[in-house]
């Protein structure tokens, strides 16, 4: 890898400054590893993706260090080119990170980054705004709400904590989804239109998602009793949720959602697009940096998708 140029795009307040913490011990890793590069600190996503463009054209691989919020604006700007991806898992859910083999300390994963090889992975799509991992709206788009406000608690407690506040005041919503031209109606909690496996800090909402296969994983919760949804909610960490007979799943090309009120479709973490939306997959658009022989094995279809420590 020494061969190859580098940006080192940096978000220093993701993962509630984590980022910002590790970045002289990740330099200092990179250094070790042989990789030279030159840093750049984002002044927001806008100014993040700029950077990210303008090195891609420039023949620079672009490792990004923050949470799953940048790294999924980067790699949608970066998707149907030739420019590559790195990631130095910095954020509070790094799930993309987990599903891909890399380490979550960006320490480890900076030291580890030379033997890595370049990988083509799908791109999601909602109303033509792009995504790496999970779509999702309903009960979801408050909970994602509530956790982008939360400052004071880290990893998978952030989403616990907005899970349990959002659950408060839930009421369950009518969605209308159209999966490759055929309606489905139903009333619940939630839809989720997976390009990867996990969301939430390691939450298995769709274990049998591939990136690399093209297909949108459909997860619907349907109507339940709140302590039922609650008691549930562990379960998604080992993808155990499947087996309820509230949720439903679908295996699509194309997907529209419709539901009886508005809602903000939410994907890494970030808001996205709003309802109605359409959502698709655009194949093997995106290079990413990943440890030998994750992509396209049977673990990164799989196997658990382990917890970041975070």
């Amino acid at each position: 890898m020494g061969e190859h140029r580098h940006l080192l795009l940096v978000n220093p307040a993701a993962g509630a400054g984590r980022a910002g913490r590790l970045l002289q011990d990740t330099r200092a890793a990179l250094e070790r590893a042989g990789i030279e590069h030159r840093l750049v600190t984002t002044r927001g996503i806008e100014h993040g993706v700029e950077e990210a463009r303008a090195a891609a054209a420039a023949g620079e691989r672009v490792l990004v260090m923050s949470g799953d919020g940048l790294i999924g604006h980067v790699g949608g700007a970066l998707a149907e080119g030739d420019g590559v991806m790195g990631i130095l898992p910095g954020g509070r859910g790094n799930d993309l990170a987990r599903v891909l083999g890399i380490p979550s300390d960006p320490v480890v994963a900076a030291l580890e980054l030379a033997a890595y090889e370049v990988v083509r992975i799908d791109v999601g799509e909602a109303n033509g705004r792009r995504f790496l991992c999970i779509a999702s709206c309903g009960f979801d788009s408050v909970a994602n709400e509530i956790a982008n406000r939360t400052r004071a608690l880290r990893g998978r407690l952030v989403y616990a904590y907005a899970a349990l506040r959002a659950l408060v005041g839930w009421r369950p919503a009518r969605f209308t989804l159209t999966l490759d031209g055929q309606r489905v109606e139903l009333r619940g909690y939630s839809v989720a239109a997976a390009n990867s496996r996990a969301y939430g800090g390691g939450m298995l909402i769709a274990p049998e998602a591939d990136l690399t296969d093209g297909m949108v994983d459909v997860i619907a919760v349907g109507e339940g009793g709140k302590l039922a949804f609650l008691r549930g909610l562990p379960q998604v960490f080992r993808g155990a949720h499947l087996q309820r007979e509230e949720v439903r799943s679908w295996r699509v090309r194309e997907l529209r959602i419709e539901a009886d009120r508005p809602f903000t479709v939410f994907a890494d973490g970030d808001p996205l697009t709003e309802l109605p939306a359409t959502v698709r997959v655009i194949p093997r658009a995106l290079n990413v940096l990943v440890p030998p022989g994750v992509v396209g094995s049977p673990a990164l279809r799989s196997a658990s998708v382990q917890s970041s420590g975070t």
